[in-house]
């Protein structure tokens, strides 16, 4: 299993070839994924814990609710996975598109074990990666909510770039005030230098 695949991370498969499904599940858990796979996708909106770290291979035609059309119900519903589409060359259009909406990749069949495997990496570092922005950003929320009203003034003009005696000036207080809240400031945010400060203030405001 690779070192960076998150231990609870599934791979939901969606496709109407049983065979196609029994051979991607064989593929990913020979590998160190959990897998699950889904008939259509009715049967995944109504059995996929969609909670949980997970990651999308979805056929793009399938009767019924094709994977695009899965792919845009999970968006509208704010659930949106990372997804690679499985397609052959006619449909290369649409899952281009579909990118453009957010989807993640998509591969042409047939395709190599390895290349779907690679998908599949990208795919689990790119959800890891933003689960762990996530986890920062509400970090730097819940730390940015410690501070008092002056706290917080001082913080905006040391993170504008502003010196302790021109904070001072225009709060109207002391240096050695300043200083102290500054002090405060750090203390709270778990921030050694000002461009760790910089850095989590704009992790707190980044739209994740």
């Amino acid at each position: 299993m690779e070192a960076n695949q998150p231990s609870d991370a599934v791979i939901y498969i969606v496709d109407d070839d049983e065979a196609m499904r029994s051979s991607l599940s064989f593929l990913m858990k020979a590998n160190g994924y959990r897998c699950k796979t889904f008939s259509d996708a009715s049967d995944f909106l109504d059995n996929a814990d969609l909670s949980q770290a997970a990651v999308g291979v979805f056929d793009i035609r399938m009767p019924g609710m094709t994977g695009l059309e899965l792919f845009d119900t999970l968006k509208a519903k704010d659930q949106l996975i990372p997804i690679v589409f499985v397609t052959g060359h006619g449909d290369v259009p649409m899952a281009v598109e579909a990118i453009k909406n957010g989807a993640l990749d998509f591969i042409l069949k047939p395709f190599d074990d390895q290349e779907l495997l690679g998908h599949i990496k990208d795919a689990v570092d790119s959800m890891t990666a933003n689960r762990e922005r996530q986890v920062l950003k509400e970090t730097a929320l819940e730390r940015l909510a410690t501070l008092t009203d002056r706290e917080n003034q001082v913080m905006e003009m040391v993170v504008a770039g502003n010196a302790n005696k021109v904070i001072a000036f225009d709060l109207e207080v002391s240096q050695r005030t300043v200083e102290i809240h500054r002090a405060n400031v750090m203390q709270k945010m778990g921030c050694r230098s000002l461009a760790q400060l910089v850095r989590m203030v704009m992790i707190a405001r980044s739209e994740i």
